[in-house]
């Protein structure tokens, strides 16, 4: 009871600590650009999140996260461009009128409601995660198989994308945005707003993944990963177990490429194809794919060096982002925060068996040292 108590304390002062962090240093010490800035790394860390999730706790290797992030983020993008039309007093968004359209699309229509647009983001990604789950892990599809299938999936989005000129805005992606849902985003204080918005976001998908990982269900998608014939000899199926964390996933994902659009003011094919998909799971690898927060903060870390060197060495980030990746799987499985719980096994190790032992073991007593009983003698 006491090491409950002690531990929801732990918790809760985490959570104080990191609103105190988002919430007042940040936004103190930053100037606008860097907020915005960090404003994007947080919507990568809202990403890995779900990729702990489903990779770290579930052993799914999510290369496809691209494809979700995207759906998001072009759903936020096409109803941003549609009220920006509206707001000129034109039919179709500024790209269209380029191409010679002269109406919306009709899969455009929908999203011309700010209510649909949450839903769609919300809704479509599980929806998809969900068929795609069930028709992979029902024919027991897992492990590098899957990881190739997530990641094909993703290249023909990207390239179904570039094709769509006309609609999507091709390989340039949707831009220039003015507002969000009525607020103008050329002002700095919408701005500190939506990055404020951004981290409340990603301190609550903490919380609810944190929920899921000590409920009855993280019990139990962690035995699936370990155990999967043995779960499904107890009467569980599997594949419906690793469904819910694929869509909790997707979800996330989703959310944080809605999140992305207003914040950076761009999204294109770039942004969700193969590449950022291996990207996020770097992050993750290199955080720590089994623990809460370390996925947050090496997806941060990441993306803060990845922005950091590139303006300095453009041409050797990618170089330095494969071989940290590297060092990283072949030294540290567990990735960076799980360096603290081998330092803790060890102390343990070493307070309950000394050092100090040898073949003979030795008692003190006023008369010298002598042999303790049991110990061999020479």
């Amino acid at each position: 009871m006491r090491n409950n108590l002690a531990n929801s304390w732990k918790v809760y002062a985490g959570f104080a600590i990191a609103a105190i962090v988002l919430f007042a240093i940040a936004p103190a010490m930053l100037s606008d650009f860097r907020l915005n800035q960090l404003g994007k790394y947080l919507c990568f860390g809202i990403v890995a999140v779900g990729i702990g999730l489903a990779w770290g706790r579930g052993g799914m290797l999510t290369l496809g996260q691209g494809v979700f992030f995207g759906l998001g983020a072009y759903m936020m993008a096409m109803h941003l461009k549609i009220a920006d039309a509206e707001l000129r007093g034109q039919d179709v968004p500024d790209f269209m009128q380029t191409a010679g359209l002269t109406e919306l699309p009709g899969y455009w229509v929908p999203f011309t409601s700010p209510v649909v647009t949450i839903v769609g983001i919300v809704v479509l990604p599980v929806l998809v995660a969900v068929v795609l789950g069930l028709g992979v892990f029902k024919r027991k599809v897992k492990g590098a198989y899957f990881a190739i299938l997530s990641q094909a999936l993703v290249a023909a989005f990207a390239t179904l994308l570039i094709g769509q000129q006309k609609t999507t805005g091709g390989s340039n992606g949707l831009n220039y945005f003015r507002s969000f849902f009525g607020l103008a985003l050329n002002d700095p204080a919408n701005r500190r707003l939506l990055f404020f918005i951004t981290a409340a976001t990603l301190l609550i998908i903490v919380a609810i993944t944190r929920q899921i990982m000590y409920s009855r269900y993280g019990e139990l998608l962690v035995a699936v990963r370990d155990q999967e014939e043995r779960v499904r000899f107890l009467g569980y199926d599997p594949a419906n177990v690793k469904v819910v964390a694929y869509a909790v996933a997707a979800l996330f994902a989703s959310i944080a490429g809605a999140l992305f659009v207003p914040i950076v003011g761009i999204v294109s094919p770039n942004d969700i194809g193969v590449v950022p998909s291996i990207a996020f799971l770097i992050g993750v690898a290199i955080g720590g794919r089994t623990t809460l927060l370390g996925p947050v903060l090496g997806a941060i870390a990441v993306a803060w060096a990845q922005t950091s060197l590139s303006e300095n060495f453009p041409s050797g980030w990618t170089y330095a982002q494969g071989l940290i990746f590297i060092l990283v799987v072949g030294f540290f499985p567990a990735g960076l925060a799980g360096l603290g719980a081998v330092a803790r096994r060890r102390k343990k190790r070493s307070d309950t068996h000394p050092s100090a032992t040898s073949d003979i073991a030795t008692i003190t007593t006023d008369a010298g040292t002598v042999p303790a009983e049991g110990a061999k003698t020479p």
